[in-house]
């Protein structure tokens, strides 16, 4: 099975990164780095990421950053491109 790859390349997300406090950046930082050592079965399975596919957004899925923050992301391929994060975990719900 294939490792993830992330990409962290969507300037929407960069943004949202680069504005984050020292104590959600490091959640952040410790969740991608768990995700870029894991295999796609291991991540749908894993308990701590909380992974969901979000049925008013196909192909499109959120994950846990921490317990104030979930992730938006797209799978593509072996690629997760992680598109925003929501600390309002109903927004990353909503249809964009």
């Amino acid at each position: 099975m294939a490792v993830v790859r992330l990409d962290l390349n969507l300037p929407a997300f960069q943004s949202e990164l680069f504005a984050l406090d020292a104590g959600p950046l490091r959640q952040m930082q410790k969740v991608l780095q768990k995700l870029s050592k894991m295999e796609w079965s291991a991540v749908y399975q894993d308990h701590g990421l909380k992974w969901e596919a979000l049925k008013e957004q196909p192909g499109k899925f959120s994950f846990r950053v921490s317990q104030q923050c979930r992730a938006v992301a797209l799978r593509d391929g072996d690629h997760l491109r992680i598109q925003s994060l929501h600390f309002d975990h109903d927004s990353a719900y909503r249809k964009k």
